[in-house]
């Protein structure tokens, strides 16, 4: 069976076609600056054992760029299928699916009208997740639609880690509490953990980091999530490359007055102007090193936010979890950067974390490609970085719905 996974952003697509038979991925790529007014978008496009292929184009909308990607599929150079009826279902990653989806969904009218209820939830990326959705059912009728939550797997939390201090008439009835994000590759490398160490996830007590562009941490406690950093919306928690993170909500107006800005402005640049790029400039991590190395004083304490955030949250989540048998890094920052990984660990001594550093840094940046241990012999606490693959967790979700769809 082969499932194509999209993940659609505001101006951009990703795709990736899997074979299930086998889990191999046949092709990927992305489509970015989608409808973008100034310039033009770009598409690339790799094809398994190929040379990659881009193209800068005009692509006005998500339809289009989906036309584009599955001409791009079936094409006899650059393809992998000699039609689109060897598509055999899609999978969408999801913003939200709040408190209604705890799992994947097969995508029908009724669930697409309960999506439509949630875009207030995620207006940056519930209508483009949407998107994609629609440009599917047009271009490719008939085909099985399956929808992953980014917030699925965190619904397993308890009321204490989920309220907030609000009059509760607002949870009940406008449904504001902590959702968490990034619940797809939380759930990914805990299963992968479990099977590392090869011990039942039911045993085990992890603190997952996904440590990218956007971060979030997770404590996991018998293969169920009980608290995680990000809340009602991907804003709030670590620090991030472009978001604030926790911040005291009385800045708002502040913020508001002092940039004369309206409330969605401010907002806007808690999530986009802020973070490390607001501290230093630099969103991407390896520009942050590279300004420290040269003495940029901005850029050195904007590191040392970043680290003493992770390290508050995993003092937190230890003791929220009554102990600790592994922490997990993952995502672009988690499983490229060896520097971080020794600062993050170095704090954490006090906890009986070890972490082996000549091992460590023999695993040089960008080559972590399978779960590795890096903890030293006498570590308390195991040490782990699994590579995540959120789009292979979409893929089996969509494989295991669709064969029971046509069962």
């Amino acid at each position: 069976m082969n499932i194509l996974v999209l993940n659609s952003g505001s101006s951009s697509l990703r795709y990736k076609l899997f074979a299930m038979e086998k889990e191999e991925t046949l092709a990927y790529g992305r489509v970015e600056r989608i409808g973008v007014p100034t310039g033009t978008a770009k598409i690339t496009h790799n094809k398994q054992g190929a040379a990659k292929y881009s193209k800068d184009m005009e692509i006005l909308n998500h339809e289009a760029a989906l036309k584009i990607v599955l001409n791009l599929l079936t094409d006899p150079e650059h393809g992998v299928l000699s039609s689109l009826e060897a598509i055999n279902a899609v999978g969408h990653r999801v913003l939200h699916g709040a408190e209604y989806y705890k799992e994947s969904v097969v995508v029908d009218e009724q669930v697409f009208a309960k999506m439509e209820e949630l875009k207030e939830l995620g207006p940056l990326h519930m209508p483009a997740n949407m998107m994609g959705i629609q440009a599917c059912w047009k271009l490719m009728p008939g085909v099985i639609q399956v929808a992953v939550f980014d917030t699925a797997f965190h619904q397993t939390m308890p009321k204490k880690a989920y309220l907030y201090a609000l009059p509760f008439d607002l949870y009940r009835k406008h449904r504001i509490r902590r959702y968490g994000f990034h619940g797809t590759s939380h759930r990914y490398v805990a299963e992968c953990a479990a099977k590392f160490l090869g011990r039942p996830a039911e045993e085990l007590k992890l603190i997952t980091m996904h440590l990218g562009n956007g971060c979030s941490m997770a404590a996991i406690d018998g293969g169920k999530v009980i608290d995680t950093s990000m809340g009602f919306t991907p804003l709030e928690g670590l620090v991030m490359g472009t978001r604030s993170g926790n911040i005291d909500p009385a800045v708002l107006p502040v913020l508001c007055r002092f940039k004369e800005m309206t409330v969605e402005e401010a907002v806007d640049y808690l999530n986009k102007k802020s973070g490390l790029l607001g501290m230093c400039g630099y969103s991407d991590m390896r520009d942050v090193y590279k300004a420290i190395a040269k003495g940029a004083e901005d850029a050195r304490i904007a590191y040392e936010v970043f680290i003493y955030q992770i390290i508050k949250f995993t003092g937190a989540y230890y003791a929220a979890l009554k102990g600790l048998d592994a922490l997990v890094f993952t995502a672009g920052i988690g499983e490229n950067e060896l520097r971080l990984r020794e600062d993050v660990c170095k704090e954490l001594e006090f906890m009986g974390v070890k972490l082996d550093y000549a091992l460590n840094r023999t695993k040089p940046e960008q080559t972590i490609f399978t779960p590795t241990d890096l903890s030293a012999s006498d570590s308390k606490i195991k040490v782990l970085v699994i590579p995540t693959d959120e789009e292979l967790v979409i893929a089996r979700d969509t494989y295991r719905l669709a064969t029971l769809s046509r069962a």
